[in-house]
This record gives structure tokens, C-alpha cells and sequence, in this order.
């Protein structure tokens, strides 16, 4: 019997463009994607880089990414634009990217919206396989998102809020932002403003990229949500060291430590992790 292949073609909103949908993967610099929306129907579907490139691109000479060097030139589609041309009739209003390494990174509205986070496809002009190597040696692709430029949009306390700057980004997601974020909202009642919500708030942007609540948040840490929150009750100590200089208690580790946080910083994020102590599920 003959195998089907079939594509799905989406209209790219008002510029008129076509992106065709495969159902596997054919290389490895095929985006993976998938939503909940009426197109993807929470299945994984591809996009081809060449049909990528073939949608309308930015172009900015960024100066201000830490994976480049000063007055780099990239160019690519912005997240947002690429969710409503995916997917615009998807509930979903969270962009999650998903990196080859377990790193996740989060763009809820609110960020799309300052900030204007780009797919990269082209970084002075040269394709994936031409761009330079990484911080550790490895290569970027298959595909890097960063921004025109970056200024902060909030800060708490001394968690000033960070660029979302991932390499090796193999999937995106269209999610809900209320579910995503539901899953480490902080356990019991709270005020607003209270310690505990800005840990919440501090954690949501930080820490969610590498641990993990059940399906949700990164999977590059060893330590789940619930480890963290079993030392922020039983060992405060512990987890303050392990917050600010996590090689010091594990050289090996991957983390990078937060020395840019003050006491009163990491005791709002303990008391947040508090709220998980007594979860096991």
C-alpha cells in the first residue's frame, strides 16, 4: 500500500504567504511546532527552513546579544508574526522554545510585545551551518532567537527582567500562557505583593527555563521543582548557596550562579519554593 505524504498550507496573514506543514521530519534544520489551535490540533507538524525563508524577514544590527559579537546582522521572522501565521486562530498566547540540550525559554504576550523576539535565520547574511560556534564551542543552530535590541520591561527587587536569548532551538510550542505558567503558580493564598509572588514572578522567568514541574518547564537541571522546594523548607542554607553559586556545591554543574541577587531576593524565591514543599506530584 502506498504511503501519503501530505503538507498543510496556512496563510500567512495579510502579507498573502503560504507555509506548508510536513508531518515528519525530512532534516535536521526542520522546525518542529505544535499548538492546540484549529491548524495543529495539538499534533507535531515541520516547517522546511527554505519555507521559512520564504516569509517577510526583519534585519537588525544587534550590538547588546551575548551569543555575538558586538554589530552583528541577523534577520528572521518575530515570534509573534510566526504564531499568527502558524496558528492564528490557536487560543494559545505563550511562544515556548525548546532547545536540543532540554533548555526552555518562555515568551508570554507581555514579552513578544516589548522586546520583539526574532527566529533567526541568517546571521550576516550566512545560513546555520555558517554561523559562529557558541559560548562552549558547539553550534547555534539550528536556530538562535534574539532581538533588535533589549531593554528591561520590570524588575523585582534585584531580578531585573532578562533577555530570552536561546541557541539550539529545535521545537516551538503555541501554548496557553495560564496553563504553562498554572503549573508553578505558587501553592495556597497569597497577596500580589506579597514575598512569596515575586519569588513567583523571579522563578517564572528563571528558573523555569532548566527545572521542571511535571511536563512543564526545562529539563537541562537534575533537580525538579519539587527538589527545590524540599530544600527551601528543610535547608535554607542549602538552597541560598545553591541559588547564588551552585558550582560551588557541584563543579561539575551547569548552572550559572545569580551573584546579581541580593539576601532579600533570594528569600522572596525560597519562600515561593516553600509553597511546593509538601507536593509530590
Amino acid at each position: 500500500m502506498a504511503v501519503l505524504t501530505c503538507c498543510l498550507f496556512l496563510v500567512a496573514g495579510m502579507h498573502s504567504q503560504s507555509i506548508p506543514l510536513h508531518p515528519s521530519r525530512a532534516a535536521e534544520s526542520d522546525l518542529e511546532i505544535s499548538g492546540s489551535g484549529p491548524a495543529l490540533r495539538g499534533q507535531v507538524r515541520f516547517l522546511r527552513y527554505a519555507d521559512l525563508l520564504k516569509l517577510p524577514q526583519v534585519s537588525y544590527e544587534i550590538s547588546d546579544d551575548t551569543n555575538f559579537k558586538p554589530k552583528t546582522r541577523i534577520s528572521g521572522i518575530e515570534l509573534d508574526q510566526l504564531k499568527r501565521a502558524v496558528d492564528q486562530t490557536a487560543v494559545g498566547d505563550l511562544v515556548v522554545a525548546i532547545c536540543n540540550d532540554g533548555y526552555r525559554t518562555n515568551y508570554p504576550t507581555a514579552y513578544l510585545r516589548a522586546h520583539r523576539p526574532l527566529l533567526v535565520l541568517k546571521v550576516n547574511d550566512k545560513p546555520p551551518a555558517e554561523w559562529p560556534k557558541s559560548h562552549d564551542g558547539g553550534d547555534m543552530g539550528p536556530y538562535v532567537i534574539s532581538h533588535p535590541a533589549f531593554t528591561p520591561a520590570f524588575k523585582v527587587l534585584s531580578h531585573t527582567d532578562e533577555p530570552q536569548i536561546p541557541y539550539g532551538v529545535v521545537r516551538l510550542e503555541f501554548r496557553d500562557e495560564r496553563q504553562v505558567f498554572g503549573a508553578i503558580r505558587p501553592r495556597g493564598q497569597h497577596l500580589p505583593d506579597s514575598a512569596v509572588w515575586k519569588g513567583y514572578r523571579i522563578a517564572q522567568q528563571n528558573c523555569f527555563r532548566c527545572h521542571n514541574y511535571g511536563e512543564e518547564g526545562g529539563r537541562m537541571a537534575g533537580h525538579p521543582w519539587q527538589v527545590l522546594g524540599a530544600w527551601a523548607a528543610a535547608d535554607p542554607a542549602h538552597f541560598r548557596a545553591y541559588v547564588r553559586n551552585p558550582r560551588a556545591l557541584n563543579a561539575s554543574g551547569h548552572m550559572p550562579g545569580n551573584p546579581q541577587y541580593d539576601d532579600e531576593t533570594i528569600e522572596v524565591i525560597r519562600r515561593y519554593f516553600v509553597t511546593f514543599a509538601a507536593r509530590t506530584n
